[in-house]
């Protein structure tokens, strides 16, 4: 797979994503549903706790990429979900760190939502991957 970063303006890296991305020579693309702070049976986990939510959704999205035999540097699309913007842009480190040791600044968009699938849940994470 080759990828080649499209960003007609700099800022964005500074945030730890591309505008876009171009990818080539794919095999496979996963679609990977929404994922959340949830245990193995769907519970909500770390209520009021968005580090820990967050933490535990990039967990949950790695379970789902090593499912397919893929990685977080396979991820080309992230989709960020948040009750809180300005407490989930607080915590953002513990994604972008992540993010950063795949080596990938997948083009990102951050939403904030009025409430998620259960009450108790402050962050989804959705992605897209190839491999």
């Amino acid at each position: 797979m080759e990828r080649t970063a499209v960003d007609p303006w700099p800022w964005s890296m500074q945030l730890g994503y591309h505008q876009g991305e171009v990818v080539s020579g794919h095999a496979r693309t996963l679609y990977c549903a929404g994922q959340t702070a949830t245990d193995g049976t769907g519970a909500p986990q770390h209520a009021g706790d968005i580090e820990a939510q967050l933490a535990l959704s990039l967990d949950n999205l790695e379970a789902v990429l090593a499912a397919a035999g893929m990685g977080l540097a396979n991820l080309v699309r992230l989709g960020v979900y948040t009750t809180d913007v300005d407490l989930l842009l607080q915590h953002y480190g513990v994604l972008a760190g992540r993010l950063g040791a795949a080596g990938v600044a997948p083009p990102t968009t951050m939403l904030g939502v009025t409430r998620l699938a259960l009450p108790p849940l402050m962050v989804e994470l959705e992605g897209t991957a190839v491999g």
